[in-house]
């Protein structure tokens, strides 16, 4: 299955880690400089949730992010369900 949530559509993003060598001119040194650039993935905060929808009188199983778990908390199951065309 794809790292998406269901809910806001957060999915996986490349990015870069910049590694830097060397000391601070601040702290005395000759500066920092860039000595490579390594890809790498953000991942999103993914949870598999089954959550009660009492308008429906079921379970509901989704994968959300933590973020989205939040926001059904807020608003309601069954309101940011159906918005999100879920169900």
């Amino acid at each position: 299955m794809a790292k998406v949530c269901e809910i806001t559509g957060a999915r996986v993003r490349r990015g870069g880690k910049i590694h830097r060598s060397g000391l601070a001119k601040k702290k005395g040194g000759i500066g920092r400089h860039v000595t490579k650039v390594i890809k790498r993935n953000v991942s999103p905060n993914l949870r598999k949730k089954r959550i009660w929808v009492p308008e429906l009188n079921k379970y509901v199983k989704v994968k959300l992010t933590a973020r989205a778990l939040k926001t059904v908390a807020k608003n309601g199951a069954y309101t940011t369900l159906k918005k999100a065309g879920v169900i």
